[in-house]
């Protein structure tokens, strides 16, 4: 594809009115990942009405909200790591190891660290789309339900590398997210599951009242608990900047990141949330030692470029093929139908100032980005001077706030109180969030895919191994498992064998 639409594009994007929109658009996108269930969708869709009534050029209304969108992959990641609170879904993953630096004193540190594994996973995300979007928007196509199914099975491996010291927790914490996912409507036969006659349990449970329940919710109560036994400590601000052998260390896991992360961001209805957690429990499987999830900076890089990457990711389908790859990309497409613009790959020749302008401004959105985050590290970080007698109400108030504006439902935030409060009971017996949250992100789409591929084929399993995709898949998920096995068993003989023939 000949690349002459991005130079048409970058002279759409430096205009200063489009500059300005992009800066805009960044800003308005870091505050919304950062505050609690709002999200880029729900960021989008409060602007996107106001943009079209002000008559804006497509090309100046898609930088403003493709800005907003990159921006809050940004945001996301700032009361993730200073409070445990993740601000979207892609920023679950983040919280890991985000929040427990964060209390050794160095949440400035994984700030800035975050900032530059983003802008690395922005960056390389539109590099791939710059150069690979027909093609990929054709691979795209080629994932059916078989071969989501063998995805998410694949994902369910990298689960293995965080079962630790105790396996029967991590599976139990699965299986409750598994659990969670069959409530609602059956994606098949359209009848209801486990609802108890309950209307506001007729879509299932959203994913955002798990995740604030989980992480916000559960965070306080554990708050308030050292709070009246008097053993909770302000946690210390620390330096700003990573040190160049952490910078170093997290380089290839960002890498690695970055290009699962697009990947899995090309394929419609996967998104940040399945790309962060792939991306996390794979460099857990490859480079842990006991120190992911206790605060390791390469826990924190790998799942922040990952979000990044599947948010450009999701631009491919929705530009070459007119599929949505997320939630956001989806309401960003009914932008493009509401100023009579049908995506498509005629979109790069016929619309060469849109596709251009949108691609170019991604580029200088990320860099923008990265100016803006990282002298306000040491802003972001007074959240943690905050006395907690303001710090906990405020937390306490955002998440009903996010949950309610995203809702408008008391039963939902009533529902994420008592998910907070299981949550804390399963923390004060040392179960860690995470499978609960992968559990729930891929057992729906696991099901669902699975329940189509049957059905498309009779009820024939067979179905699951017809493709060379699902196939490769397949075959890495059994290697996933067994490979770090065998390793360490061939390693343990290596020793005895070098013990008795010295």
């Amino acid at each position: 594809m000949s690349l002459d639409y991005l130079w048409t594009g970058f002279a759409v994007a430096l205009t200063p009115t489009n500059l300005l929109y992009s800066l805009l658009g960044c800003f308005l996108g870091t505050l919304i990942g950062a505050l609690p269930a709002i999200g880029p969708i729900n960021g989008i869709a409060l602007i996107l009405p106001i943009a079209y009534t002000m008559k804006m050029p497509p090309e100046s209304c898609m930088i403003l909200l493709a800005a907003i969108y990159y921006g809050a992959e940004y945001g996301g990641r700032i009361t993730s790591i200073l409070i445990n609170v993740p601000g979207d879904a892609g920023a679950v993953m983040t919280a890991m190891d985000g929040f427990p630096l964060a209390k050794q004193g160095r949440g400035a540190e994984a700030l800035t660290m975050s900032a530059l594994s983003s802008f690395v996973g922005g960056i390389l995300a539109v590099v791939g789309l710059t150069f690979f979007a027909p093609l990929l928007g054709l691979f795209a196509v080629k994932f059916g339900p078989a071969e989501y199914v063998a995805l998410m099975v694949f994902a369910f491996a990298t689960l293995a590398s965080m079962v630790g010291a105790e396996p029967v927790k991590t599976l139990i914490g699965c299986l409750i997210g598994l659990l969670l996912t069959t409530i609602g409507l059956d994606p098949t036969s359209g009848a209801y599951r486990f609802t108890f006659d309950q209307p506001e349990l007729h879509d299932g449970i959203e994913f955002i009242i798990i995740v604030i329940g989980l992480f916000s919710i559960s965070e306080i109560l554990l708050m308030l608990e050292h709070k009246f036994a008097g053993t909770l400590k302000p946690i210390p601000i620390g330096k700003g900047f990573p040190s160049w052998a952490d910078i170093k260390a997290c380089w290839w896991p960002t890498i690695r990141s970055s290009v699962s992360g697009f990947i899995i961001g090309v394929l419609p209805g996967t998104g940040a949330s399945v790309a962060s957690a792939v991306a996390y429990t794979t460099e857990k499987r490859l480079l842990d030692k006991g120190t992911f999830g206790k605060g390791d900076m390469r826990g924190l890089a790998a799942p922040e470029a990952a979000n990044n990457a599947a948010a450009g990711g999701a631009f491919v389908p929705m530009l070459t093929l007119g599929v949505p790859g997320s939630g956001t990309t989806a309401v960003m497409l009914g932008a493009l139908l509401l100023y009579n613009i049908q995506p498509g790959p005629q979109l790069f020749t016929e619309k060469p100032e849109l596709a251009g302008g949108l691609i170019a401004s991604m580029y200088i959105g990320n860099i923008m980005l990265l100016i803006m985050n990282i002298p306000m590290v040491r802003l972001f970080v007074k959240m943690l001077q905050v006395p907690n007698t303001w710090l906990i109400p405020t937390i306490l108030l955002l998440s009903i706030l996010g949950v309610y504006t995203a809702y408008s439902s008391v039963t939902s935030v009533l529902m994420m109180i008592a998910i907070g409060v299981m949550g804390w009971a399963l923390r004060k017996q040392g179960f860690d969030m995470a499978p609960i949250i992968l559990g729930f992100v891929l057992g729906k789409v696991l099901e669902t895919n699975l329940r189509n591929a049957l059905a498309l084929s009779g009820g024939e399993v067979s179905i699951l191994f017809q493709s060379t995709i699902s196939n490769s898949l397949w075959v890495m998920a059994v290697l996933i498992v067994i490979l770090p096995w065998w390793l360490a068993r061939r390693s343990r003989r290596e020793a005895i064998d070098a013990r008795d023939h010295p």
